[in-house]
């Protein structure tokens, strides 16, 4: 993961190489479900459960990702609200210490 720091922001990204593995692996194990949910020996009703289990977790990690990811932006956007606060404050001080 690279670091690009323009002024105060700080921004993260992620290499080609990296989107690509997490893709692949991400497909990979998609279909290693499908195909062992396909070839179980199990009843139709034993291997609908599983795939209908499997799509939720799916569905339930992602709302999770999402969730904790909103929580961290709305926390940056906090500090950096405080921060600004915290700057006006004290160039205001300095300008009242100056007069």
């Amino acid at each position: 993961m690279s670091t690009t720091h323009t002024s105060q922001i700080v921004t993260e990204t992620h290499t080609p190489a990296w989107r690509l593995f997490t893709i692949a692996s991400f497909l990979a194990s998609v279909v290693m479900l499908a195909g062992g949910i396909f070839f179980m020996e199990a009843t139709f009703a034993a291997k609908g459960f599983y795939a209908m289990s499997a799509l939720m977790l799916f569905q339930t990690s992602v709302s999770v990702t999402k969730t904790l990811r909103d929580e961290q932006e709305a926390q940056k956007f906090i500090n950096r609200l405080e921060d600004a606060k915290t700057e006006k404050l004290l160039m205001d001080v300095t300008r009242n210490s100056d007069s």
